[in-house]
């Protein structure tokens, strides 16, 4: 199949499917995957059972983290050869960060966050994988990760209006938002087919919402 990108990032709320799909795709397609090592972060555990205290270390390290393993990875980009597959944007992490932490930290991590994300170049394709936190729950469970287990639903929601709010603002790359509901691509190969597909075609920058 030819794509008309080169760099295409999978984003969705924690429990969405985002590295399942990104490993799906990166193997069908023989890309380069970068996925988020997000089981590093030595202070998540800590952070789900004390989000205040602990909110402005974990998010520190994931953003040094992802900015790191982008700039490692992006600056082995071939512009004429290679497709590159992120299971995340660099953007959720000022996300992130804005939902976690008191406004004095945030303005802080938003100046550091600023300086990170300078020279970083915009995927080709964002797409997000929007899922009902009734679902999440569900497949977070499912998972069986134990520094997961108290998830509140509210906070699952926090993050979903968090992303939906900042697509709206964003004019300068297109923007897929998969309506998946409950859809099961990993069982169900046809689900999977439909999305594959969907990487295919060329979108105009901004918001796309697609359901199947």
């Amino acid at each position: 199949m030819s794509l008309p990108y080169q760099f295409i990032a999978i984003e969705g709320n924690i429990g969405a499917g985002k590295t399942t799909l990104s490993n799906m795709l990166a193997t069908d397609w023989n890309a380069k995957l970068i996925l988020e090592a997000f089981t590093d972060n030595p202070f998540l555990p800590f952070f789900y059972e004390n989000p205040e205290r602990y909110a402005f270390s974990v998010e520190l390290f994931f953003m040094t983290e992802r900015h790191k393993q982008l700039q490692t990875d992006l600056a082995q980009k071939d512009l004429f050869q290679e497709l590159f597959i992120a299971d995340y944007y660099f953007y959720k992490t000022l996300l992130f960060a804005q939902n976690n932490l008191p406004k004095e930290e945030y303005r802080l991590f938003r100046r550091l966050f600023n300086i990170l994300n300078s020279n970083f170049p915009n995927p080709d394709l964002l797409v997000y994988l929007h899922r009902p936190v009734p679902v999440l729950l569900e497949n977070i469970k499912s998972r069986g990760r134990s520094f997961e287990e108290d998830i509140a639903p509210d906070y699952l929601q926090s993050i979903q209006s968090a992303y939906l709010d900042f697509f709206k603002h964003q004019n300068d790359l297109p923007i897929l938002i998969l309506e998946l509901e409950d859809l099961d691509f990993i069982e169900h190969p046809a689900n999977y087919e439909w999305i594959k597909n969907l990487f295919s075609q060329p979108y105009e920058k901004g918001i796309h919402y697609i359901q199947r």
